[in-house]
């Protein structure tokens, strides 16, 4: 029995073992810097968590390029660069404005602006074909009238 319980902590404490990032910064400058870089920093994987945040593979991988970069001397540029050059725009919070991302932004608009030009166009012929009636169509239609007024008298 006790052999059993011995096992069954065992088995659910196996994630105790679990690596934990401890890096020794030089200054309290750089640890700062290596904090505010994780935050701003996405996961590739996780998509709304920074790599600080996340607790993937792939997150982890980053933390320590991260802090290998760093080590280096690279400045927070070089290493968002670093960073952006090998995973893609994705993983900055605030991507640059390029061909691509401005079509995200100004293409709802520009579709809202069409629907509502659409609308207008249909609206405005329409408009146009119920007023234009011909000389014998407003005589048909005068003659009909008369005969429901009688019809309803």
């Amino acid at each position: 029995m006790r052999l059993m319980i011995v096992l069954a902590g065992m088995l659910l404490s196996w994630n105790l073992l679990a690596a934990i990032d401890t890096y020794q910064f030089s200054s309290v400058e750089q640890e700062q810097q290596y904090r505010e870089l994780t935050e701003q920093l996405r996961c590739p994987k996780c998509q709304n968590n920074s790599i600080a945040d996340s607790n993937s593979i792939i997150a982890a991988d980053m933390r320590t390029k991260v802090y290998q970069l760093q080590q280096q001397g690279q400045s927070r540029q070089q290493i968002i660069d670093y960073m952006v050059a090998r995973y893609g725009n994705f993983v900055t919070y605030e991507p640059p404005v390029t061909a691509a991302t401005l079509i995200l932004w100004v293409g709802p608009a520009l579709f809202a602006l069409l629907g509502a030009i659409v609308v207008i166009m249909r609206a405005r012929r329409r408009a146009t074909v119920t007023q234009t009636l011909s000389p014998q169509e407003q005589d048909r239609l005068a003659q009909l009238l008369k005969d429901t007024d009688r019809k309803n008298s």
